[in-house]
């Protein structure tokens, strides 16, 4: 049962890179919580809305908060200028932040003038909690998932112990606009979890220190049912799984597949884990998966180097089983990428080597196999900060500086001169054979394939010898570019999409 009214909550989420793909599910789950206690959610997602900060100032008033999740990166910049217009605008409004971000490096967070209160980790209890003191005028202190400012003092709060997702109302999937979604993401998309946390302890990853390796999995029959009801009253063509490891229970994944046949769903859906995982299925699993609509599987495989797996805290990964993944996803007609972290501290240019030759390899013999290759980013308080701090790399110092830290936003002391320039070489390589892998795809003639294929072949041999003189590929893919910009200047015709997302 609802309660009475008791006022509307401003949440944004600020603009993030890259591609959009579907509602903010954070701040959804956020407005059903806030609903059922008598709360008025209202999301502004800087995603869609380029005049974000006139639309936060048109529903400012009547407002009593004013919440911005957000993640370490660009998106810091945009959720300062959200508040500190905010600020400008209503200097009473309590402004509170959530999210990754704020949850890691908390009390530098609080440190800004524009932030009153923070919410740490899983947000939906505490943020209903702060704000029922909040309009009652009772203190924050003791409140557990939250920490505060007073008489500009920080003032600590115990953590709050997570709650289970089937404890938690489902995220307020009416308040979106799928229509103005599908317009800006290309198709009606929507990210979705059935399950937080995951068990493995790599210590470059925040997601160990913010639930605390924690899988916290919902039932298989509400996720099914729910999925189902979703597609069919939104018309959906594909769901995006945001669990940090769906295959922590590969018996529950395949379970989930399998309800969603018996559903009749026609839909593809992906979700990201690690190759380990989807080796501990059988094939026929795997074809299950398959038959179920998954299109498209993450791996996060980051080295093929033993010993810098070794550092990274990674025992779990072998490199046979990024050649086993990539099998068994074939053979049931499902794509995956391997993420790649090169940089990584203690790694050296023979363990990119390492890396390098066994994804040539990988390349070579599954077309089904793309890569996303990143140099390592030290988010905010993973395990391996005193080293870096060992090797010269300073900490941002506050909010705003943080806000370099995308991926690959940072130079780092241990990676400089040619081994820079032969590894930023070597990740162009990658991203060219990943364009002309996706050409191959979706090429229909058999002659057009088979040139794809040997152009690719040269990009293989750079890869697995570690050989990027001369980088002819590069130049000719660089003059392609732009002599296609330069035929779009003179004549008026658009970009293609991909060309037009780098410009």
């Amino acid at each position: 049962m609802l309660s009475p009214n008791r006022g509307k909550i401003l949440l944004f989420l600020p603009p993030y890179e890259g591609k959009v793909f579907g509602p903010p599910l954070g701040l959804l789950s956020l407005a059903a919580s806030l609903r059922v206690a008598g709360y008025e959610p209202c999301i502004v997602d800087g995603a869609i809305r380029s005049d974000y900060l006139k639309e936060i100032e048109a529903n400012l008033e009547g407002s009593i908060a004013f919440g911005v999740s957000l993640l370490t990166g660009p998106m810091i910049r945009d959720a300062v200028a959200a508040s500190r217009l905010v600020r400008s605008l209503n200097p009473g409004i309590p402004i509170i932040f959530g999210g990754w971000h704020p949850s890691l490096v908390t009390a530098q967070t609080l440190r800004e003038d524009f932030v009153d209160i923070v919410v740490r980790q899983q947000g939906e209890k505490t943020l209903v909690e702060i704000l029922n003191r909040i309009c009652s005028g009772s203190s924050l202190h003791l409140l557990p998932g939250c920490w505060f400012k007073q008489n500009g003092q920080i003032v600590s709060n115990p953590d709050r112990a997570p709650s289970p997702l089937s404890a938690l109302p489902p995220p307020a999937y009416d308040l979106v606009d799928f229509d103005e979604y599908a317009r800006v993401a290309g198709g009606r998309k929507l990210p979705y979890a059935t399950s937080i946390g995951c068990p493995y302890a790599c210590n470059y990853c925040t997601d160990s220190v913010f639930y605390n390796r924690r899988f916290n999995p919902a039932d298989v029959d509400e996720i099914v049912n729910d999925v189902a009801r979703l597609v069919r009253k939104h018309d959906l063509s594909e769901i995006a799984l945001v669990d940090s490891n769906f295959l922590v229970d590969t018996k529950r994944a395949a379970a989930i597949a399998q309800g969603f046949i018996r559903a009749g769903l026609k839909i593809r859906w992906t979700f990201q884990a690690s190759t380990d995982l989807l080796c501990r299925m059988s094939d026929a699993e795997v074809t299950l998966l398959g038959e179920s609509g998954v299109s498209h599987i993450g791996f996060g495989t980051e080295s093929a180097s033993p010993e810098v797996l070794k550092r990274m805290n990674k025992a779990h990964q072998h490199i046979p089983d990024m050649f086993e993944a990539a099998r068994k996803c074939a053979a049931a007609n499902i794509r995956v990428t391997y993420n790649l972290i090169f940089g990584f501290p203690g790694e050296d240019d023979v363990h990119r080597k390492e890396t390098l030759r066994t994804m040539g390899q990988i390349a070579e013999r599954y077309t089904n196999v793309t890569f996303s290759p990143n140099l390592f980013t030290p988010y905010p308080g993973i395990p391996i900060w005193p080293e870096l701090r060992e090797k010269g790399l300073r900490e941002p110092a506050s909010l705003e500086e943080w806000s370099v830290m995308g991926l690959g936003g940072i130079e780092l002391p241990w990676l400089s001169g040619k081994s820079s320039t032969a590894l930023h070489r070597g990740m162009s390589f990658f991203l060219l054979d990943n364009q002309l892998n996706k050409s191959f795809r979706k090429s229909k003639s058999r002659a057009a394939r088979s040139v794809i294929s040997l152009m690719r072949k040269p990009l293989h041999w750079r890869l697995r010898y570690y050989f990027f003189h001369l980088p002819l590929e590069l130049w000719l893919s660089m003059a392609r570019e732009w002599l296609d910009i330069r035929r779009s200047l003179l004549t008026g015709d658009p970009l293609s999409r991909s060309l037009a997302q780098t410009r």
